[in-house]
């Protein structure tokens, strides 16, 4: 009974993943709260992806960027002697092994490919943990166009090895000193970087945040991570599918482009969270960075302060979709502390030889408490996105273990 309690059946509403409804809406989510000057651009972003992405000439570009310069596709990797351990199947997408070392790839491409068809010659984008950063870079300079990266301080001075990549690769990167000198913010410096400069820029958004059209379309252009891992499973597993899916949500695009693919099976969709900015999982309806979604508040309605460790979980809320899929019972979200995401990329690291992001880390350590407490029953198995790669946090890791 208490996994019954624990687990409602899955929703299969229809068109669940699909198309956002009328107005960029996921149920009462999403839309396109921008201001004036940024409509406009937003309704020209809209228009050109929706052509795009029916364009098979736009498609296979983006398909071959990926095959050739990000590395797809990323494998499936069992996990074995931490299956052993937790008594259940686990299985690794591996988003760490791409070009850059994160998912974040998958959707800049896509982005980067989209403003040159739009005749933009620069990307501006926001970063946390960096690796939408050196993403951004890293297409930039692959299709000849400028980046400006706005960052927070204070995830400059602890992600200080992306800070030199993107740095390298060419970007400017803009050090972001307002309010908590992290992801929000940053994200707040460079919406208003792009209202003056919309003729020639494009907002490379990084997560399934802000305005529509950038929730659905983060999340179509992260569909890739999905889309392959369905296949693996149903090549490796002998029921096809997994039990469960499992992966970090911060903004929630690695989750969002993962989900995508499974959506329309029985498996239970999990979204993992830090402690500090569970935004699914405790937040309130709000608008921020121009959508309408659940995040963390005060009793006036302000917008608080998130904290995690995971320099790409520090963020206040979740896209819109995560808000929707929350709601219909399609997903749910769980919260892990800083100290279990630090033990579990350890455990990871000294099981499999994989160190991963500590982003990655927050599903891993849901995984782990999991099986201890009997949430995932003993033979299940279990499809975690591994959505990077932990060289970013090797300083921190340092002054904790």
């Amino acid at each position: 009974m208490r996994d019954v309690l624990l687990w409602p059946e899955p929703v299969e509403a229809a068109g669940t993943m699909g198309r956002p409804q009328a107005r960029g809406r996921f149920g009462e989510y999403g839309g396109r709260y921008a201001p004036e000057s940024l409509v406009e651009a937003c309704r020209e972003v809209d228009e050109a992806f929706r052509e795009a992405w029916a364009d098979p000439g736009f498609r296979g570009a983006l398909a071959r960027l990926l095959a050739v310069h990000a590395g797809r596709p990323t494998p499936l990797t069992p996990a074995r002697r931490l299956s052993e351990a937790l008594g259940v199947q686990l299985y690794l997408k591996r988003e760490d092994l791409t070009h850059t070392g994160s998912h974040k790839i998958n959707n800049v491409l896509g982005q980067a490919l989209l403003a040159t068809r739009m005749g933009r010659r620069r990307l501006i984008a926001e970063t946390g943990a960096g690796q939408h950063g050196v993403a951004t870079a890293t297409a930039a300079a692959l299709l000849g166009l400028e980046a400006t990266v706005f960052m927070g301080e204070r995830d400059i001075e602890r992600q200080a090895l992306n800070v030199f990549r993107m740095r390298m690769l060419g970007a400017e990167v803009i050090p972001v000193t307002t309010g908590s000198r992290t992801l929000k913010d940053a994200t707040s410096e460079a919406m208003r970087h792009w209202v003056g400069a919309t003729g020639d820029s494009h907002y490379c958004v990084g997560s399934v945040v802000g305005p529509d059209p950038y929730p659905w379309m983060v999340r179509e252009f992260q569909r890739v991570i999905g889309d392959e891992a369905r296949v693996q499973c149903a090549a490796e597993l002998r029921t096809g599918v997994p039990d469960h899916v499992v992966a970090c949500v911060g903004g929630g695009s690695n989750a969002a482009g993962t989900f995508a693919g499974f959506a329309d099976t029985p498996a239970r969709l999990v979204g993992v969270e830090a402690e500090g900015g569970a935004g699914a999982a405790r937040g309130r309806l709000g608008v921020l960075h121009g959508c309408r979604s659940l995040f963390l508040q005060d009793d006036d309605g302000q917008i608080t302060q998130a904290h995690s460790i995971a320099a790409g979980l520090d963020y206040p809320g979740v896209g819109p979709e995560h808000a929707h899929l929350r709601d219909l019972g399609r997903a749910r979200y769980v919260t892990v502390t800083d100290d279990e995401a630090v033990g579990a990329a350890v455990r990871l690291a000294r099981t499999e030889g994989i160190v991963p992001a500590l982003e990655s880390a927050h599903a891993l350590a849901w995984v782990i408490r999991a099986t201890g407490g009997g949430e995932l029953p003993a033979g299940s198995t279990v499809l975690m996105t591994l959505s990077g790669r932990g060289d970013k946090d090797v300083s921190t890791l340092k002054e904790l273990l």
